[in-house]
């Protein structure tokens, strides 16, 4: 018999690829995507952090079970990817960590905290004192405004704006689809992160009320190192198709910045400033009726 499947660590993976038009499943036991002539094009699906399903794509169960033997995150997006509809590994997969999470966002002192260790990771400096969550938010918001501008400026870029209309989307300047397209290929390896380390993407600290809000608080803190000099340097040279090389670009600087070994460890120093403790289990919960087997993926993944 076959040795069980061990997910590779987060850090040693490919960040992200995306697919269309074909089915996906599993042959020979091999992840493949299938395209309408019966093509094979053989993905190597345990050694990514996540796969981007455009319009096009079906998905077999066996894939999918597959998928998550691996700790591979599927992820449904929109055309152009920059609507996320779903994604194949809802949630966390540690209930310690979930808790703890939970704990340090309802805390009002320790959220706090959490927020200025962002600001400060995300500025490069400690905000002022004695201010909001509210107040800091909008502190943010000018900075940001302010370094679009500059790097418009950098690029030689008209700037009117961070805004577009996803159900227009061709009626958008190329800048903003560019930077569009840029984003969510880093919320897509973000959220990989995430759930691979075992925390939850909707119990954010800045950003709330959404299903990925602390993925856009993490990926906030590298935006603009990583995925926002790519859009603007993509959207100067005009291309035929930006959005595509925005993609490949993308996956370029991902790996010379090591994005996936930095993610992890960026997650647990922000949440380790909100100073408490991953609680503990009950001393009356039952254990589990069937111990998780000893794996070398990261805590998070169900595999």
């Amino acid at each position: 018999m076959l040795p069980s499947l061990q997910p590779i660590p987060l850090k040693e993976r490919v960040s992200f690829i995306f697919l269309q038009y074909g089915e996906i499943d599993v042959v020979d036991g091999s992840f493949v995507l299938v395209d309408q002539n019966g093509i094979r094009t053989h993905i190597p699906v345990g050694s990514v952090t996540c796969i981007m399903l455009e319009p096009g794509t079906r998905v077999s169960h066996a894939a999918a079970v597959l998928a998550g033997r691996v700790g591979t995150l599927l992820v449904w997006v929109g055309e152009a990817g920059v609507r996320m509809y779903a994604a194949g590994q809802p949630g966390g997969a540690r209930a310690d960590k979930l808790l703890y999470q939970a704990k340090l966002a309802l805390d009002e002192n320790a959220r706090l905290r959490v927020v200025r260790k962002m600001y400060a990771l995300r500025f490069g400096e400690l905000p002022p004192v004695r201010r909001s969550v509210e107040q800091l938010r909008g502190m943010e918001g000018a900075r940001v405004r302010k370094m679009y501008a500059f790097t418009a400026q950098r690029f030689g870029i008209r700037w009117d704006g961070r805004h577009y209309d996803p159900d227009r989307w061709d009626a958008g300047d190329i800048v903003n689809r560019c930077l569009s397209s840029a984003t969510s290929c880093l919320y897509g390896i973000t959220e990989a992160a995430l759930l691979a380390a075992g925390y939850a993407p909707a119990i954010g600290f800045i950003h709330s009320g959404k299903p990925l809000s602390f993925v856009y608080d993490i990926a906030d803190i590298l935006k603009f190192e990583t995925v926002v000099p790519v859009a603007f340097r993509i959207a100067s040279q005009a291309p035929p198709e930006p959005e595509r090389r925005v993609r490949l670009e993308c996956r370029n600087v991902f790996r010379q910045e090591r994005t996936l070994e930095r993610l992890i460890p960026l997650i647990e120093d922000v949440l380790a400033a909100g100073e408490m403790t991953i609680p503990q289990p009950a001393a009356d919960m039952l254990p589990p009726a069937i111990p998780n087997p000893e794996k070398i993926g990261d805590d998070g993944h169900r595999g």
